[in-house]
């Protein structure tokens, strides 16, 4: 894999071979009794009703998503900021190839800016005109129908699926299948199976297991697309994508041959031939799936009477917290010794201001996992307690100790109660 950062003003021509200035259109519509303004898609209309009160949308008009600018003072030119951050991926392929002497199969990836002309942007950071697209690029032989990578953690994994066929029959019933499974019914290619596979595992990985698979059907599919797959996840204000897999295909490279005469062919070692790579494409909308995170983290704990902010450890903005029990000096000398040895690893902040339990809540609120306090027994034992944020359990842990038990802590490799003698 390698990564890159494109340009994110693009030439008309660039947009033109994409498809993108000839298909990447919304309809705007707005419902015929509440008013309620909304998009939908076009393979939606006539099929879709308010999802405010039920009634009929009347259709205002097609327009395209691409952020029209142009380039130049003088004799200014039409240019478009990216509504992708693929097709640069695409452009700087050949020269990525060339200079980084990659063999097919090998991906490219990259995580940008882009913007898209919403019509209706709404639900705080889930659609919006400005948003981060992290995505990839993997270029596979077209010939190459078997994955070596595919192994039966990939095969054997469960996910719930929202198939074509259910959604053609006006049902929304998910299936419990596998990826095995996926495959033997052709939903998808080997290689295909992989990615989508692997992007579920990073999901599981973030805690994020309530997502669900919805795959395409005929009619909804991209210019590009022969075979693509929604990850869905159900915010509070309804079950949304937070990321895509998609088959894209030889479309791309082919497309942006014939626009720029320039050729993409790339001769493949393995099976001695010069062609054009198809491409699976995995890709994440990184609000989407940070709003994600946040709205399963948060969470009232009644019992504490404040906002607690569950987000696992390792991705927490901040790991710990370290506290001296009251403000002297004993303790406060303590306490700048154990953050200036924790700074080197972890993200730590120091917190002196007002009673231990108004620091624990202030920690709560913002997702901090670990409170380490310096009391009267570490200045004669030269140890502190943690607090885990999610159970307020406290344990004791030796100043020695620490940095190794924190990071134990944030992977994962130990549980808090076998860190050190709990207080009781």
């Amino acid at each position: 894999m390698v990564g890159i950062e494109a340009s994110i003003i693009s030439h008309p021509r660039t947009w033109k071979a994409s498809g993108h200035i000839a298909s990447f259109n919304d309809v705007a519509v707005n419902c015929s009794k509440c008013k309620f303004s909304t998009k939908i898609d076009k393979s939606e209309v006539g099929k879709v009703k308010c999802e405010k009160c039920g009634e009929e949308y009347e259709i205002k008009g097609e327009f395209s998503l691409m952020f029209k600018t142009s380039v130049g003072a003088l004799d200014p030119i039409d240019a478009y900021l990216r509504g992708e951050t693929a097709q640069g991926m695409f452009l700087d392929f050949k020269l990525v190839q060339q200079t980084s002497r990659k063999q097919l199969p090998f991906g490219i990836a990259q995580i940008g800016r882009c913007f898209r002309n919403e019509i209706a942007p709404r639900d705080f950071l889930f659609r919006s005109r400005e948003f981060h697209i992290g995505e990839f690029e993997f270029f596979i032989n077209p010939e190459e129908k078997k994955c070596e990578l595919l192994e039966k953690k990939h095969l054997n994994l469960k996910l719930k699926l929202l198939d074509a066929e259910t959604q053609s029959n006006g049902n929304d019933t998910l299936k419990e299948t596998t990826i095995g499974e996926m495959l033997q019914d052709k939903r998808l290619e080997e290689w295909h199976a992989y990615w989508l596979a692997e992007q579920i595992l990073w999901f599981y990985s973030l805690g994020l297991n309530e997502i669900k698979i919805r795959e395409h059907k005929k009619d909804e599919l991209s210019h590009y697309s022969s075979a693509t797959f929604d990850i869905d996840y159900d915010y509070p204000f309804g079950s949304k994508e937070v990321a895509g897999n998609a088959n894209r295909g030889q479309y791309d490279l082919t497309q942006h041959m014939k626009e720029s005469g320039e050729k993409m062919e790339i001769f493949d070692d393995k099976y001695k031939n010069k062609i054009i790579p198809k491409v699976i494409e995995p890709t994440f909308g990184m609000e989407r799936v940070f709003l994600a995170i946040l709205t399963k983290a948060y969470s009232y704990d009644k019992e504490r009477q404040n906002i607690v902010l569950k987000i696992p450890a390792r991705l927490a903005p901040i790991k710990a917290a370290i506290f001296p029990i009251v403000k002297q000096d004993k303790f406060e000398k303590i306490s700048n010794e154990i953050i200036l040895d924790l700074k080197k690893e972890f993200n730590v902040v120091y917190d002196k201001s007002g009673s231990i339990g108004r620091r624990y809540s202030r920690n709560d609120e913002i997702g901090t996992p670990y409170c380490i306090t310096i009391d009267e027994d570490s200045t004669k034992n030269r140890d502190v307690t943690i607090r885990d944020r999610d159970t307020k359990k406290q344990v004791r842990v030796k100043i020695s100790d620490l940095k190794n038990v924190l990071r134990k802590l944030i992977s994962e490799e130990i549980d808090f109660e076998k860190v050190g003698k709990l207080v009781d």
